[in-house]
């Protein structure tokens, strides 16, 4: 081989690589938001120095390049990890949407033991947390207080409080941005683990904020000796992102999504599942779940989809087209059966109001059929979680006598403004 040749093949293969560098490079230097974990792998770990921890996460817990918080933690210098946590859908996410997970299992790849979070109990032992100097949560959450990540949240908290271990949140981005707050608070009586604290449905926090309310507004509570309601608080660390501003929604931090759930495959189907996810507990319309649009999609049987979504996109709402779909459900809500609907389309993030949507659905629906009415036939079980779910019998019962959504605008936005007053003295971004 000659001198040139081998040149030649040198200056080949040192510009594959450069191009490969390149069409590499912008995966971290296109992200304009670094998370906590991010942050806590550049200053070399501080907050978790000479400490034994637990770390609650699942498979969105990922630094810039995808690799596993559990990992780097667990080869992180100077850091002891000891414990994993997993919340609803388990640590590696092979669990579906409600399926209890029991016992005590071994992370295959650390050999790290695993306690289920979303079993027969939803609270960590006391017995769990001995020899812990902290416990760390990681986790992409959705800004959907019915989303039940930050209930596992705070019951860490609770836990964290109790036996005197310190709480580390590496914070993440609110998918949805950090100025929508929507929806009405919760009940006492309907105080439950899709709507376990007085909050809007849709939060315009990101958790480390939303740790910070809590924790700091007596929201964490436990029982004592006699059984009362006793206020907790924790030692609590926030590690913040750098980049991020309230005005973002997912698409502009430029981090990759990881998919939260089975059903929230991309950031399309986080920012719709606050648009049609309170209706879909009703089970009977599609809303996407068991097809290939998980809360994209509101559809029935008897359907016509063109007439649906002509009148739809005749209200004019902000920031929201109708598309008409035609589809058969894999499994799920009315699987196997041909029903006609509507593709809902996000056209202005910013000016949309998410929430609405479900309801401006059924209210011409209502018009559509004689007859609709979802709250009739709905088994008394679904009821009650829709009630969980809004945080109120009162949405159903001022909804259903004239399926107008300026019947329930009160409701729906009153507390939220009074909310936004309270949350902005934990804002940890502008």
């Amino acid at each position: 081989m000659t001198s040139s040749y081998r040149t030649t093949i040198i200056l080949t293969v040192a510009a594959l690589i450069a191009a490969l560098e390149i069409t590499m490079a912008p995966t971290a230097s296109a992200q304009r938001v670094r998370t906590g974990i991010d942050v806590l792998e550049s200053n070399g770990f501080a907050q978790l120095q000479g400490k034994r921890i637990g770390l609650v996460t699942n498979p969105t817990g990922v630094d810039r390049y995808l690799n596993s918080t559990i990992d780097v933690l667990n080869s992180a210098p100077g850091v002891e990890l000891v414990a994993l946590f997993g919340p609803e859908h388990g640590v590696r996410g092979n669990a579906h949407a409600g399926e209890h997970i029991e016992g005590q299992a071994v992370d295959p790849s650390t050999g790290v033991p695993i306690f289920s979070l979303y079993g027969k109990t939803r609270l960590p032992s006391a017995e769990q947390f001995q020899g812990l100097d902290a416990i760390v949560y990681d986790i992409q959450d959705i800004g959907c207080r019915s989303y039940t990540y930050i209930s596992t949240m705070g019951n860490v908290m609770k836990v964290a409080a109790c036996e005197g271990v310190e709480m580390i949140i590496l914070d993440r981005p609110n998918p949805l941005g950090g100025l929508k707050i929507e929806g009405p608070g919760v009940e006492d009586s309907l105080i439950s683990f899709v709507g376990q604290y007085d909050i809007p449905y849709i939060y315009g926090l990101t958790c480390g904020e939303l740790a910070t309310l809590l924790n700091e507004e007596g929201m964490l509570t436990v029982k004592d000796s006699r059984g009362q309601d006793s206020t907790v608080k924790c030692r609590l660390t926030v590690v913040p992102m750098e980049g991020w501003t309230r005005d973002m929604d997912f698409s502009a931090t430029g981090l990759l999504w990881v998919p939260s759930s089975p059903h929230i495959p991309t950031v399309d189907a986080a920012y719709l599942y606050p648009a049609t996810g309170i209706l879909g507990e009703l089970g009977v319309v599609s809303i996407g779940v068991g097809y290939t649009l998980p809360f994209g999609m509101i559809a029935c049987e008897g359907m016509d989809a063109d007439v649906l979504a002509s009148r739809l996109n005749t209200l004019y709402l902000p920031g929201v087209l109708f598309r008409p779909i035609y589809a058969t459900p894999f499994y799920g809500s009315l699987k196997g059966r041909e029903i006609g609907g509507v593709q809902i389309y996000i056209t202005d993030f910013n000016a949309a109001r998410l929430s609405e949507i479900q309801f401006y659905v059924m209210q011409v629906l209502h018009e559509m059929i004689p007859g609709f009415a979802p709250f009739a036939k709905a088994a008394a079980s679904r009821l009650r979680m829709f009630d969980k779910v809004t945080g109120t019998e009162e949405v159903r019962t001022a909804f259903s006598r004239r399926y107008r959504f300026e019947d329930i605008s009160s409701i729906w936005y009153g507390f939220a403004a009074e909310f936004r007053k309270l949350a902005e003295k934990y804002y940890l971004y502008k």
